[in-house]
C-alpha cells in the first residue's frame, strides 16, 4: 500500500492511495477529483488489463472499478487484483441486477453503486471501506481478534478461525471474501441475536447509513450460497439472526 506523507509534512497521516478503473472519462474524472479533494493520490485506467496493471503497479488502499470495460471486464479485474493481493473494491454498475452484484461480491468486490449515484455517498463508501481494512490491520494479534468459534451445525462444525480468518464447515474450507468472513464473525458473535441491518452496517462497513442496507442483504445471500442458507435467519423487517444446528451457543478456544 501507499507509504507516501500526505500535504502535511513530517509525522502527517500516510497519503491513502485510490485506483479508478472507468471507460467513462466524464466519470473517470469526476470520481477521481472528489477522491483527491479527499485526501486520496488517485491513479485512473479505461480499460481492464490497464485497470490491473496499474493495480499491480500502484498498490493501492482501495479500487474503484467499473463492471462494464473494453479489454475485459470488472469482474475479471477484480479476480485478478484480489489474487496478487487482497483490497477493498468498490464496484459500479450500470444495471440494478441482483444477480450481477452478487456475481461481484462472489469474485471479491467489497460493496457497489448503481450508476447514476451520488459523489457524496460514494466517498462515503470509500472512506468506511477504508477505515475497516485499517481497523482489522490495528486488530491483528489483540484479544478481539483472537480464537476460534466452533458451531454444531447441520452434518458437522462450522469453525470459525479468527487469528487465520479461515472458515471450515463439516471439515470443508470455504473460501470468504474478506468481507463475508467479517460478517460472519460479527453475526456468530452473538448467535440466536437479532442484528439490524444498520446494525451490521455500522459493525461490519464501518458505516451507519441506512441506504446501505441492500448491501447488507446482498452479501448475506452470498454468505448462504457458500455456507447454506440454514444458517442465517432472516428476521423480516428488521435484519439476520446467525442460527447454528443446535442450542448451546459457540465453543470459543483461545
Amino acid at each position: 500500500m501507499s507509504t507516501g506523507t500526505s500535504p502535511g509534512g513530517a509525522g502527517a497521516a500516510p497519503t491513502r492511495t485510490a485506483v479508478v478503473v472507468e471507460d467513462e472519462p466524464t466519470i473517470a474524472d469526476a470520481v477521481a477529483r472528489r477522491l483527491r479533494a479527499e485526501g486520496y493520490a488517485v491513479q485512473t485506467a479505461g480499460d481492464g488489463p490497464g485497470g490491473v496493471e496499474l493495480c499491480e503497479r500502484v498498490d493501492p488502499d482501495v479500487v474503484v472499478l467499473d463492471v462494464m470495460l473494453p479489454g475485459f471486464d470488472g469482474l475479471e479485474v477484480c479476480r485478478r487484483v484480489q489474487a496478487s493481493r487482497p483490497v477493498p473494491v468498490l464496484m459500479l454498475t450500470a444495471r440494478d441486477d441482483e444477480t450481477d452484484k452478487l456475481v461481484g461480491l462472489g469474485v471479491g468486490a467489497d460493496d457497489y453503486m448503481t450508476k447514476p449515484f451520488s459523489m457524496r455517498e460514494l466517498v462515503a463508501r470509500v472512506n468506511a471501506l477504508v477505515r475497516r481494512v485499517e481497523r482489522a490491520r490495528q486488530l491483528v494479534g489483540t484479544p478481539a481478534a483472537a480464537g476460534t468459534l466452533t458451531f454444531a451445525v447441520a452434518g458437522g462444525e462450522l469453525v470459525v478461525d479468527r487469528d487465520q480468518r479461515r472458515v471450515r464447515r463439516s471439515g470443508t474450507e470455504v473460501h470468504l471474501t474478506p468481507t463475508e468472513f467479517d460478517l460472519l464473525v460479527c453475526l456468530a458473535g452473538s448467535p440466536r441475536t437479532v442484528l439490524t441491518r444498520e446494525k451490521l452496517l455500522e459493525e461490519v462497513w464501518d458505516w451507519a447509513d441506512a441506504s446501505g442496507t441492500r448491501t447488507v442483504d446482498s452479501h448475506v445471500k452470498a454468505l448462504r450460497r457458500k455456507l447454506g442458507a440454514d444458517l442465517v435467519r432472516t428476521v423480516h423487517g428488521v435484519g439476520y439472526a446467525f442460527e447454528p444446528g443446535e442450542p448451546g451457543g459457540a465453543e470459543e478456544r483461545a
